[in-house]
């Protein structure tokens, strides 16, 4: 037997890719849709993978890699999700959890359990997927590291003062949501008489309103992934042209996620974007200084505009969305990978940090209790 034979066979990674979904999913509903009924001309397919489909896919994408991946739906149920973390340990999990009870806030819980578990994981921190959650703490966090972001305030009820202390235009946005919910057409306002009533608008539905200066000039989304040093991918333009002129220049909710909206195949992208090495060299250092300052790893996607000859970070996006074709992935196919190398880099990242799992230790009442000394009488 040669040497080649000896040598003991290296076990495969082991990864759960980890999601929550439950209930209906819209994009099933899509099917029963024909592009011919609505009353524009889609340029994109209407009918998008569901939930399910995305997820299986970065399975099989995993599995192409070499790597021993399924896909586990939590569904709400924490015993399901401890059965994972601890009977079925894999070496990493994929982290797509975005909530649970249908409560974003409960993410980072999630996060934490694998932490308490000691199980390594792709993407953000507890700590990082809390913060970037809230907008204002965002921005303020950014401000203390000296990065540019566009001037705002908070507000926690719908009372503004007489004088804001900004200037027109503004975009109104819930101060605790992501994925351009609440954003919509009437999002930048022009006339400071309509803002009270937008702020009305968006406290009714989302709680708290972060109204921020409106930056009138570019967009990108910058992707940056790695952990020592990190990395920018080339960056994404929006093309915001084919927009009528009542439509504000912005990635409203619908754009993002709605085929049957016109807008959604109105707004057009651009990889790489065009820029020159200058403002090149400036976005990567506005967006790495961001994703150290909101300690983001391994991957993550930054919403930046500019102003002149100024990048200014709009939003911190840690753990974006990974379907192909979308921002992250259509940065990393400029970079020359293809999206199974993109997500198998991801999956890397995390297992260095891979732990040992530590031997469950016996109930203190078990073990016997330590010899005291003895206590000398008092003269």
């Amino acid at each position: 037997m040669n040497e080649a034979q000896n040598k003991p066979i290296k076990p495969k990674t082991s990864v759960v890719v980890l999601y929550n979904h439950v209930g209906e999913d819209w994009y099933e509903k899509l099917r029963d849709v024909d592009p011919q009924s609505l009353e524009f001309e889609p340029e994109y397919p209407v009918h998008v993978a569901t939930v399910v489909e995305e997820y299986e896919e970065i399975v099989r994408s995993l599995r192409r890699s070499g790597y021993r991946a399924r896909a586990v739906n939590v569904g709400n149920d924490l015993k399901k999700l401890e059965r994972v973390l601890k009977r079925n340990r894999p070496d990493v999990i994929f982290n797509l959890v975005e909530f649970f009870h249908d409560d974003s806030e409960l993410e980072v819980a999630v996060a934490g359990m694998f932490d308490l578990y000691q199980v390594a994981y792709t993407g953000g921190t507890p700590f990082t997927l809390g913060l970037c959650l809230r907008k204002g703490l965002t921005k303020r966090v950014l401000q203390d590291h000296g990065v540019p972001t566009p001037r705002f305030k908070l507000f926690y009820e719908p009372k503004l003062p007489k004088r804001l202390g900004l200037r027109f235009p503004v975009i109104v946005k819930p101060a605790w949501a992501d994925a351009s919910a609440g954003v919509d057409k009437d999002s930048v306002v022009r006339d400071p008489e309509l803002l009270a009533q937008r702020v009305e608008h968006v406290y009714e539905e989302f709680g708290a309103i972060l109204v921020e200066e409106f930056i009138e000039g570019r967009e990108l989304h910058v992707s940056v992934w790695g952990n020592d040093p990190p990395e920018m991918l080339p960056p994404v333009e929006f093309d915001f042209s084919a927009l009528p002129e009542d439509y504000p220049p912005i990635i409203s909710y619908a754009a993002k996620w709605n085929p049957l909206a016109e807008v959604y195949h109105q707004i057009h992208t651009v990889c790489p974007a065009p820029l020159t090495k200058p403002m090149l060299r400036k976005v990567e250092a506005v967006a790495i200084a961001a994703y150290d300052a909101t300690e983001c790893r391994d991957y993550a996607r930054l919403d930046i505009r500019l102003k002149g000859n100024q990048p200014y970070v709009l939003e911190v996006n840690p753990n974006p969305d990974l379907t192909e074709g979308v921002s992250f992935m259509e940065s990393a196919e400029a970079a020359g990978l293809t999206f199974d190398q993109a997500l198998a880099r991801i999956v890397d990242f995390a297992a260095a940090r891979k732990h040992e799992p530590t031997p469950e230790q016996p109930p203190a009442h078990d073990a016997p209790l330590p010899k005291m000394p003895a206590i000398p009488n008092k003269v």
